[in-house]
């Protein structure tokens, strides 16, 4: 029998992208839609309608017609009875709100930023830091909760973490440069990034992105001391990061420097074999190749590549020396899906973890 979930938030791009995760998935099954309070008492088809007709359905994909006709409730009115999860996919203001209802009882998968900075919240990406999940225990006790609140990455976090974590493990690292170009779709529907800013141009600024990728690098790659609190990693990391017009997969440019001399074999080597112990065999949602690395000087490229291995896998291409930070320097560009790997999709990959080491159990 499959797990029982809610999608909070599921009007939305993000709930969106969490409806066309699920609607086929082995483990769980979309049982109950919450939204805000204007989508609250309709069906989802009628929810997202606007009136003059247009249905607002903003994913590639086609709407999943078992979600048309559910109706959908106010999101602090959701009945969390007969539910193994939440998944959310609110505004961080409202998650600041909602998920502590939804976690006094529940395990709830987060795709906001509301709870990632939290000491007893880890920020979880399966093959890089699942070892982290242990904190949740802590989250539990100190909060008096049942359930408990996860959050995924910032979408921008996501790829550079990939990427980093089997050099990290492997040759350990000292300071990382990272500039990126983020595709739109990482705005929603924002009127900030609207045509007439992003054609023909680049956006150098987007507001809280450096810092959260800054912090967020830091604490995932970090170590769970004595089991109850993150300790982040002494890495050194500086962002930069801006807005191009690209409809989906954020490209970035890393320039590393590590600890322990590498070749750039032995670099290639620990990328391409990082996570080989979560497939789709094991995790529904896992790539089967966590990080996919290009020989072409010429790849990764957004609209080539944002979609290889169901947009899961990180791309990485150009993989060179560098010298400039320091004797044992490497750098390299990386592409990585921003809705899929780097929202629902990778969120539902969380859960699957967390069933597989059982902080997700079926009531």
């Amino acid at each position: 029998m499959k797990l029982r979930c809610a999608v909070a938030g599921a009007t939305g791009i993000a709930g969106q992208q969490f409806l066309v995760a699920l609607q086929s998935h082995p483990w769980f099954e979309v049982v109950r839609l919450a939204g805000s309070e204007r989508s609250a008492g309709k069906t989802y088809r009628h929810a997202i309608t606007s009136p003059s007709g247009q249905i607002g359905w903003n994913v590639a994909e086609p709407m999943p017609s078992q979600f048309a006709e559910m109706a959908v409730v106010e999101g602090s009115k959701l009945d969390l009875s007969g539910l193994d999860l939440v998944f959310t996919a609110v505004e961080s203001d409202a998650a600041k709100a909602l998920e502590p209802i939804y976690a006094a009882e529940l395990p709830t998968i987060s795709t906001a930023s509301a709870f990632r900075y939290e000491t007893d919240v880890p920020i979880l990406i399966p093959a890089v830091n699942g070892d982290q999940s242990a904190l949740i225990r802590v989250q539990q006790e100190h909060r008096k909760w049942k359930g408990f609140v996860v959050p995924i990455p910032n979408c921008t976090t996501t790829g550079l973490a990939v990427a980093l974590a089997p050099l990290h493990q492997t040759f350990g690292l000292e300071k990382v440069i990272m500039t990126s170009m983020q595709a739109v779709s990482g705005a929603g529907r924002s009127p900030g990034v609207i045509a007439l800013d992003v054609i023909d141009n680049v956006i150098p600024y987007i507001p809280k992105e450096e810092e959260k990728v800054q912090t967020e690098v830091k604490k995932i790659l970090g170590k769970l001391v004595g089991g109850v609190v993150i300790e982040p990693d002494p890495v050194q990391v500086s962002a930069t990061c801006t807005r191009v017009g690209v409809l989906d997969g954020h490209f970035e440019t890393a320039t590393v420097a590590l600890s322990r001399p590498a070749t750039m074999d032995q670099v290639k080597a620990a990328m391409q074999t990082f996570g080989r112990d979560m497939t789709p065999a094991t995790h529904p949602s896992a790539p089967e190749r966590w990080i996919t690395v290009h020989d072409d000087p010429y790849r990764p490229q957004p609209r080539r590549d944002r979609d290889a291995d169901r947009g899961m896998t990180t791309s990485v291409g150009r993989l060179r020396e560098e010298t400039v930070l320091g004797p044992h320097g490497v750098k390299f560009v990386l592409l990585s899906h921003n809705t899929k790997m780097g929202a629902a999709m990778g969120a539902v990959l969380v859960a699957e973890d967390l069933l597989k080491r059982g902080f997700i159990k079926q009531r």
